[in-house]
């Protein structure tokens, strides 16, 4: 009897050690390990967490963009003769048989409705010389369209339509856009209706770029091609934060630098076209500067390159009565540090008529302050 206990208490050790090999054996082995006993791949990692969903923005957005399509007519002076080489080189430019003759052509390109009766905002350039302008919205509905006011210096135009009802962009605050920060655009490019890129702000208060007189551009990578001007530049909030007005490109196409109107400089021009049929500018009679250099530095003994020298200024203007003098360095507008030339020019378009600019001056190593009064542009300056 003891050796048949024995035996079965031995047995009975035996398999607890077999499920215990068995059970490491099969916390060793990969769950995909084949019949064979060879060990599978890896598992897959996880995917990544998906961006953010711009579908939602995108249907606030894309009804209020409607396409423009601008019949515009040029007047040019040519002779059905004009065509064969011998006659141009003979009879040269002035020749008698030249004769006024009207070039037209189409220009496409994108709006903005801003308000339910039918009130659009777009760029001058797609409706400039236009002789008829064609609405078509997101519902497919065409339009004739009728010429508001145009900004050429900003390059903003308000078009009107008839009807009611029609769904609008709000306008957002663009002096709230920030690098980095996600932005769709809106437009019709190369024909193609409601067009939606994406991208973010790749930089605020761009000047000098030598689209308009007055520049204050947001700089996005959402693409931007030929037939997104006049377009919505639309914020994460579904807010019109910008007109879209130009790109910079080496073949026409997208590379990925676009520019739009910031949405407050745009509100501020449709607002007064609607009110008074034109913009009115600030001007305090400084006609000429030119940015701080290293060498104009040196020059003048400043410690950096931040600033405008004024060159000129006309006599009895705001700026002489202040006594404001050619020379003189100019590093701030009412607390706020300018850098260049476009930047002073576009303190002074939102200058108020009527107000006051405090300009921080350096004259001579010296800081001073000066007030100048604002007063209405002259057609002529």
């Amino acid at each position: 009897m003891r050796g048949r206990a024995a035996l079965a208490l031995i047995a009975a050790l035996s398999l607890c050690v077999g499920l215990v090999a068995g059970l490491r054996l099969a916390h060793r082995i990969d769950p995909g390990a084949s019949a064979a006993g060879t060990t599978a791949a890896a598992p897959l990692p996880p995917l990544p967490a998906l961006g953010a969903d711009f579908s939602g923005i995108a249907r606030r957005a894309t009804p209020a963009v409607v396409n423009i399509s601008a019949l515009q007519v040029y007047r040019t002076e040519r002779s059905p003769f004009f065509s064969d080489p011998f006659f141009r080189e003979f009879f040269g430019q002035d020749s008698p048989f030249r004769m006024p003759q009207e070039e037209r052509k189409t220009s496409l390109g994108s709006g903005v409705l801003v308000r339910s009766d039918g009130l659009i905002v777009t760029n001058n350039h797609v409706i400039e010389h236009a002789r008829e302008i064609a609405i078509t919205t997101a519902a497919r509905r065409r339009l004739k369209g009728t010429l508001v006011g145009t900004d050429p210096v900003t390059d903003i135009a308000v078009i009107k339509v008839e009807g009611t009802g029609f769904p609008t962009l709000p306008w957002g605050d663009s002096s709230k856009a920030e690098v980095g920060e996600y932005v769709i655009a809106v437009g019709n490019p190369f024909r193609l209706n409601q067009t939606v890129t994406m991208g973010i702000i790749s930089a605020t208060g761009r000047s000098n770029v030598g689209i308009v007189d007055y520049e204050d551009f947001i700089q996005t990578d959402a693409a931007i091609n030929p037939g997104n001007s006049g377009g919505a530049l639309v914020d994460g909030r579904a807010e019109l934060i910008g007109i879209n007005t130009a790109i910079y490109s080496e073949t026409g196409g997208y590379q990925g630098i676009g520019f739009a109107v910031p949405s407050n400089l745009a509100r501020k021009v449709v607002e007064q076209l609607l009110a008074k049929g034109r913009v009115v500018r600030g001007w305090i009679g400084i006609t000429r500067v030119t940015d701080v250099t290293e060498d104009t530095a040196a020059t003048l003994g400043l410690r950096g390159v931040q600033g405008i020298v004024v060159m000129e200024l006309i006599r009895r203007s705001p700026a002489d009565v202040a006594g404001v003098l050619p020379g003189d360095v100019i590093v701030a507008v009412d607390g706020r540090e300018v850098e260049d030339a476009g930047q002073l020019r576009n303190e002074l378009a939102r200058a108020e008529v009527g107000t006051q600019l405090r300009l921080t001056l350096l004259r001579q190593g010296r800081k001073l302050d000066v007030r100048v009064p604002v007063e209405e542009r002259r057609p002529d300056a």
